[in-house]
């Protein structure tokens, strides 16, 4: 072991590596020995951290979804015209998965694999990411800020749904950057809203 891996704390290096595994070769095809070989600790101190495989694999969602839904939060609480808003909502949750790639291709593939209460936890934190961006929609249309081409509902199942695909095709060494597909996709989501 590197004398900078030693610094990374061993829970984070469990983490880590449960994230690079699962998204590698899934969570099913993964073993806890492996992931203990690839973080370079003992199972006593992965089981010390976490209860499970299935505990690790939860602790990569709550992770993840916690971030996000810090970021959604903070540019509510921002109190910006609806526009800006919907712009900086989706510019962060594209940079936070773009960032995460890895975290987010897990989350978007393996939460079957969850129990059902945990299952319900992701769900509804999911559900509340998504019904703050429809309310912000909403309202948006009822005051004549947004066209009503598309219900609230539908614009926010295209535009959540665009962010949800980018682990499947985005390369962080790929031809765009994080920025610029947060630009292209917030001023297409924008450019359909716009009031006729």
């Amino acid at each position: 072991m590197s004398v900078g891996e030693q610094a990374v704390p061993v829970r984070r290096r469990i983490l880590d590596a449960a994230v690079r595994l699962f998204a590698e070769r899934g969570f099913d095809g993964t073993s806890v020995q492996e992931v203990v070989a690839a973080a370079e600790v003992t199972k006593g101190a992965l089981y010390h951290y976490f209860d499970s495989k299935t505990d690790l694999l939860y602790e990569i969602y709550h992770s993840l979804i916690t971030r996000q839904l810090a970021d959604l939060d903070r540019v509510l609480a921002a109190g910006l015209p609806p526009a800006e808003t919907v712009r900086a909502i989706l510019t962060e949750l594209i940079r936070s998965t773009a960032a995460h790639v890895d975290e987010a291709k897990v989350f978007g593939q393996e939460m079957h694999n969850l129990d059902d209460e945990r299952r319900r936890a992701v769900r509804a934190d999911r559900r509340r990411y998504h019904v703050a961006f429809r309310d912000l929609v909403e309202n948006a249309q009822k005051d004549g800020v947004f066209a009503a081409v598309a219900s609230a509902e539908t614009v926010t199942q295209i535009a959540l749904g665009m962010v949800n695909q980018l682990p499947q095709w985005y390369r962080p060494d790929g031809p765009r950057t994080a920025e610029e597909i947060a630009t292209e996709v917030s001023a297409f989501v924008l450019a359909a809203l716009a009031p006729r």
